[in-house]
């Protein structure tokens, strides 16, 4: 590829990217879950918005991916790498509380902006690829948005 990019600084964003990939695909996995599980007086309210969530999450996956293959790489998409390349853990089969679940996905999200942050700074600076940092600062507002309605269901 002749973009402007070295090889080797599209191969260390394109893993970069691969980490968010999984990251997203794991968080649409808990924030589904979370859909599936919640109850309490407020069940239809939050169950719509997870469901309004996990909705978000799946676009801003599909997103990456074609991110990735856009720089020439290919996308991982077993269950198997994204495991290998998340931040996050995945979470056990627990009965948990509507509270409970939305602070398990009020710490993912805020993990998946501090290392966004990060991420972005690299992708800019070391990498030179502007375009991906631009992407990725949408994504970035997308977490701190989510992450800012799952607060307030906190309080």
């Amino acid at each position: 590829m002749h973009i402007g990019i070295a090889e080797q600084d599209l191969s260390q964003v394109s893993s970069f990217l691969n980490q968010v990939l999984a990251d997203e695909t794991i968080l649409f996995t808990k924030t589904r879950k979370a859909h599936w599980n919640v109850s309490g007086p407020n069940f239809m309210e939050l169950h719509k918005f997870f469901q309004s969530q996990y909705e978000a999450l799946d676009a801003t996956i599909d997103e990456v991916a074609e991110r990735i293959r856009s720089l020439g790489q290919l996308a991982p998409g077993s269950l198997n790498e994204f495991l290998h390349y998340s931040t996050l853990k995945e979470t056990k089969t627990t009965a948990a509380t509507a509270q409970e679940l939305i602070h398990a996905l009020l710490e993912d999200h805020e993990s998946l902006i501090r290392e966004l942050r990060v991420g972005i700074v690299a992708v800019n600076d070391t990498y030179h690829d502007v375009g991906t940092g631009d992407f990725l600062t949408g994504i970035l507002e997308q977490h701190e948005k989510m992450a800012w309605m799952l607060r307030a269901y906190l309080q």
